[in-house]
């Protein structure tokens, strides 16, 4: 006997301006048995816009209840069931709810669709003026100080294009820290309110974007970053190599592993990188303010 189970659709919604709404959304909410909602009263302002009204059942699924509500839908797919997930914004999983569930469907065998629709990363992207060819998506940075440098001193090196999300309140002291990191001049594009009345997008040096986030920003925010340049042996000083050791040893290298694998990056002895260790470290023992590198 054929084992008969229902649909997961995850469905896109505007990240701004309601006319991005894809074609099929209208169509998918007016027939879903189930529509599991980020926020039921946005859904209701959606449907409003749209023109349309939903006959399945609408229940809540946001990031505090999502792990007590996966298996309730699951065994409503099991059951046949057709469920639509929509978000805020953008499309369900990505930096919101919606992966357990996706996971637990594709545990189950159950068929997982989606409605393509607009993305604030790929948006964010195709409007920096950055290369596009290459890009890893991070997300959210940690709220707290030390985390968010060592989450960014993991991707120090990264050649790819990096995306962020962020909230405007932090996104001075972001924009701050990816300077500190990545370098001042490390090129960058801050996308605010994208699709919207007063869609934005700031572009510059990482160090001067901060400076200008210092004033105070407003709206729905993604950051876009340059990848870190290629560089070759000669372009790397005894500054960049105390650097790159640095940000190795912070993620949880020893020293002497750390110098090896900055040497093999950069094509140089190790004795090289070595060398500039100990110069900044005797550097830093000759007084305070004159090191770049390490303790």
């Amino acid at each position: 006997m054929v084992r008969v189970t229902g649909t997961l659709v995850l469905a896109g919604t505007p990240i701004g301006d309601i006319a991005d709404a894809p074609p099929r959304l209208a169509s998918e909410l007016e027939s879903a048995d189930i529509v599991a909602a980020e926020d039921t009263r946005r859904l209701r302002g959606l449907t409003r816009a749209l023109g349309i009204h939903t006959t399945g059942r609408v229940v809540s699924y946001f990031e505090g209840n999502e792990s007590a509500r996966t298996p309730e839908l699951v065994e409503a797919l099991v059951g046949g069931a057709r469920v639509l997930l929509v978000t805020d914004a953008g499309m369900p999983s990505v930096s919101d709810p919606g992966y357990r569930l996706v996971a637990a469907a594709v545990e189950q065998d159950i068929k997982v669709t989606a409605v393509p629709g607009p993305s604030a990363v790929l948006t964010a992207l195709a409007l920096s003026g950055l290369p596009v060819d290459r890009f890893c998506f991070e997300g959210f940075l940690p709220r707290k100080a030390g985390e968010r440098l060592g989450r960014l001193r993991e991707v120090a090196d990264e050649r790819r294009t990096l995306v962020y999300f962020e909230a405007p309140h932090r996104l001075d002291d972001t924009l701050a820290a990816m300077a500190e990191v990545f370098g001042a001049e490390r090129r960058a594009a801050v996308c605010r309110e994208l699709t919207k009345t007063y869609e934005e997008v700031k572009r510059g040096p990482l160090a001067e974007l901060a400076a200008w986030a210092a004033e105070g920003v407003r709206g729905e925010i993604t950051v876009v970053v340059e990848g870190a340049p290629e560089t070759g042996p000669a372009e790397l000083d005894a500054e960049e190599l105390v650097r790159r050791v640095r940000v190795r040893e912070e993620a949880g290298e020893r020293r002497k592993e750390a110098i090896a694998a900055v040497a093999a990056e950069a094509g140089l002895p190790k004795r090289e990188v070595f060398d500039a260790v100990v110069a900044a470290k005797n550097a830093d023992a000759s007084g305070p303010g004159k090191s770049k590198g390490l303790t």
